[in-house]
This record gives structure tokens, sequence and C-alpha cells, in this order.
């Protein structure tokens, strides 16, 4: 923050170098994550618990499509809210949790072991990746 006249300004600090973010652009950045973020968590509710018949087609593996799903809303989670990792860590097994157990209700669906287990799996490792990535930037930021 810079102060003018008495009053503070928002005004962003950026860095010279091409490859960090300003301030202000990373506010934004981590607003989107948190956009995507929801929104990935939406497509998995409707995907899973939408009739079969809607659901789309890869050709990936089951494992795979479930994998990358998961992997990507950890890492928008991550990416979204840092200060909330070990939330995080707790909130998408459970709510991976919950998207299984609530396929026992609709039919044509059936809840998994094995997706749950990707599903956390893949969320936590999402998380982690985001965090470290983060570590990462901060620790080249202050060189």
């Amino acid at each position: 923050m810079l102060v003018h006249k008495g009053r503070e300004s928002r005004a962003p600090i950026c860095n010279s170098s091409p490859m960090l973010f300003c301030q202000h652009s990373g506010r934004h950045m981590q607003r989107l994550f948190q956009a995507a973020a929801w929104l990935l968590a939406a497509t998995i509710v409707v995907l899973s618990l939408g009739p079969p018949s809607v659901r789309p087609t890869t050709g990936a593996a089951h494992d795979l499509e479930h994998l990358l799903i998961f992997l990507a809303t950890g890492m928008a989670f991550g990416l979204g809210y840092p200060r909330r990792v070990w939330l995080l860590t707790i909130a998408l097994p459970t709510f991976a949790a919950a998207i299984e157990v609530a396929q026992n209700w609709v039919p044509g669906r059936h809840a998994r072991m094995s997706d749950f287990l990707v599903d956390a799996v893949a969320s936590c490792l999402g998380v982690g990746l985001s965090y470290a990535s983060l570590k990462l930037r901060a620790a080249v930021i202050r060189r």
C-alpha cells in the first residue's frame, strides 16, 4: 500500500520481472481460482448425481477421469484458498465421500470405495501441489 497525502492507495506494486505477478493481479488470480474451484465442484456434483445418460464419454479410463477432475479441483481450491490448506485436506475428501454416498439414491449410479479413494487422494494431491507451487513462488520472490 502506498500512502499519498494521508490516504492509503491500493495501487498495484509490480516487480519488473515478467515472471512475477503484481499484488493487484495476484488477488484477481486468487478470485479466478476460487470461481474455477466452485465451478469444478458443481460440475462434479452434476456429473456424479445426474442420470448416466447425460454423462459425457471421454474415452479415458474411469479412474483417470476421476483423478483428473479431482486433481484440478484440489489445485483450484488450493490456489483459491491458500490459507485454508488444512481445512481443504479435510473438506475435499469429505466432499468426495458425500458424492459417493449420494449416488446410492440415484438410479443407475453406484457408490464405489475405489472411486472415493481415487477422488480423495487426487483432491489432496491437488491441494498439496498448489501449496508447494505457492511456497516455491514465494521463495523465488524472496531472492
